[in-house]
């Protein structure tokens, strides 16, 4: 049996393995599923009418339209830090110490994680999607292609920040700590483009939400999936997608191989 398919076999099993665990233990991805859905519900139900005054006007439907993707890409954030929690724990629980004595390739443990996290984040962000539709979120000109890339983004974004999320999670001495330590995930998108629009921050604000990852995503999945004007943000998600799954990769296996514990 080659490299390549033992490795295959290998993550497949740590992939079996850690889904089974989200699924007996549901609490963790439920409790950070939660802050997106309220969130929608909140700024739309509460603050949509006056909100909506910031894009232009048009009331509670359009507020609908213009922060569903926001809080899609919220979702991925909020979900991956189940997978810095998860992590953590089996450092420093000794699972991953076991696991390197095992006969199974070094890179299916890491892989299983970060696979079944991306899983978890895409079948998230469905959930909070139905939410979004069901309350009025509608993208009736979205091409079949552009739905396409608009899910391609999502998960390339939910691969990027699971990474990230991987290395803090080897990173931090325990759970709560690596909890804590994902927060920005959760945090950014809050000064992001995701509520209002650039143009309506402070002067000496509007760069710190501009130059960040969740800006561009946004704005990207804005113009895919309600045909707004997407500019240079599409590549620039797309750069900060994989400079972030490069950086987080290349953290989490240093850690990896050479954590005592």
């Amino acid at each position: 049996m080659s490299s390549l398919t033992l490795a295959a076999r290998d993550s497949a099993t740590m992939l079996r393995r850690n889904l089974l665990h989200a699924r007996r233990y549901p609490s963790l991805t439920l409790n950070l599923l939660l802050t997106p859905i309220m969130l929608l519900l909140l700024f739309v139900y509460v603050f949509g009418d006056t909100m909506s005054a910031g894009i232009g006007g048009g009331g509670r439907g359009a507020y609908i339209a213009y922060i569903v993707p926001g809080l899609l890409l919220m979702t991925i954030g909020s979900t991956v830090v189940g997978a810095a929690v998860s992590v953590c724990t089996d450092m420093a629980e000794g699972l991953m110490a076991r696991f390197r004595t095992m006969a199974i390739h070094r890179g299916s443990v890491i892989i299983g994680h970060v696979i079944g996290s991306v899983l978890q984040s895409l079948a998230s962000v469905v959930l909070v999607g139905a939410v979004g539709v069901a309350i009025g979120f509608r993208s009736t000109d979205a091409t079949a292609l552009e739905w396409l890339a608009a899910f391609g983004l999502l998960a390339l974004f939910a691969l990027a920040l699971t990474w990230i999320a991987v290395g803090m999670g080897m990173a931090s001495p325990n759970a709560e700590a690596a909890g804590n330590s994902a927060m920005p995930l959760i945090l950014l998108p809050l000064i992001s483009s995701a509520f209002v629009p650039l143009d309506s921050m402070p002067g000496w604000f509007r760069p710190i939400a501009e130059y960040q990852p969740f800006t561009p995503a946004i704005e990207t999945l804005r113009g895919l999936l309600l045909g707004t004007e997407i500019g240079d943000n599409g590549w620039i998600a797309v750069a900060w997608c994989l400079g972030l799954t490069v950086l987080g990769y290349r953290w989490s296996k240093a850690q990896f191989d050479r954590d005592p514990r």
